[in-house]
């Protein structure tokens, strides 16, 4: 049986994408919060946590522009594609809104990403493997990070209780989109490039119910409508707002160098 390397390539290109895409547009996210946190030690948390998921998505998005082989590296993928071409869970393209909604967010993309992760230190793709070692060192300090305040918001006051609650019955509609499983994330886990998305989901609800039996919330029912889409490039206006801030810059300058 011949192999179809190309199509292979493109598989895993279209793998490094989400990845890489889904923490270059929550990083910038948190970047927005830089200055208008609600005390100073979270304006630091959240922009640190920023610079740890840009961090990730650099290293992923620079093998990505290795694999497609047509010249484009980090920067290019990441400021010169239209929001069409985006790849990113919908979860990560919400508006920060309150402290609250960005909280909630955070903590769904943390425990996901934490089990992902853990995943793929055991990729049989050296590269993945050493981006996932890495990465689960950040996560774990993010989850407890986000798992601590989706506490004590919800544990908190009447009004953080409120905020919370919330926040997750605005977000809740898109956390089923990270355990939707198509060809290109079945091809990777048959490779052992990644984990299988049905086993992260079991780990993810483990983490999630019991954070929400401490914040003293009603957590959702976990087969709830997903909204989908971010995969295939359908995307919720606040992805367009975001790229169009986040990519004014080399967008007007195209030929300028740093």
């Amino acid at each position: 049986m011949s192999i179809d390397y190309a199509a292979e390539n493109n598989a895993l290109f279209q793998f490094l994408l989400r990845y890489g895409d889904d923490r270059l547009v929550l990083g910038h996210r948190l970047s927005e919060w830089c200055g208008h946190a609600p005390i100073l030690e979270e304006d630091l948390a959240l922009a640190n946590t920023g610079l740890d998921l840009l961090g990730q998505a650099q290293s992923v998005l620079q093998y990505a522009g290795d694999i497609e082989g047509k010249g484009r590296n980090e920067d290019t993928l990441a400021y010169k594609r239209t929001d069409l071409e985006f790849r990113n869970l919908l979860l990560c393209e919400q508006e920060n809104g309150d402290f609250a909604k960005t909280i909630a967010r955070q903590f769904f993309f943390d425990a996901f990403a934490l089990h992902f992760n853990t995943g793929l230190a055991e990729s049989t793709n050296e590269i993945l493997m050493g981006i996932g070692e890495k990465a689960v060192k950040e996560d774990t300090y993010h989850l407890r990070h986000s798992a601590r305040w989706f506490i004590m918001l919800g544990d908190g006051t009447s009004e953080s209780n409120s905020r919370l609650k919330n926040a997750v019955d605005d977000l809740w509609k898109y956390v089923g989109e990270m355990f939707i499983a198509d060809k290109i994330d079945e091809k990777m886990a048959a490779a052992g490039v990644a984990p299988e998305l049905s086993g992260i989901k079991e780990k993810w609800l483990e983490t999630v119910e019991r954070t929400f039996k401490q914040s003293t919330l009603e957590m959702p029912d976990p087969n709830a409508f997903a909204q989908t889409g971010g995969r295939k490039g359908i995307h919720t206006e606040a992805l367009g707002h975001m790229l169009a801030e986040m990519q004014i810059l080399p967008r007007t300058y195209p030929q300028a160098e740093w």
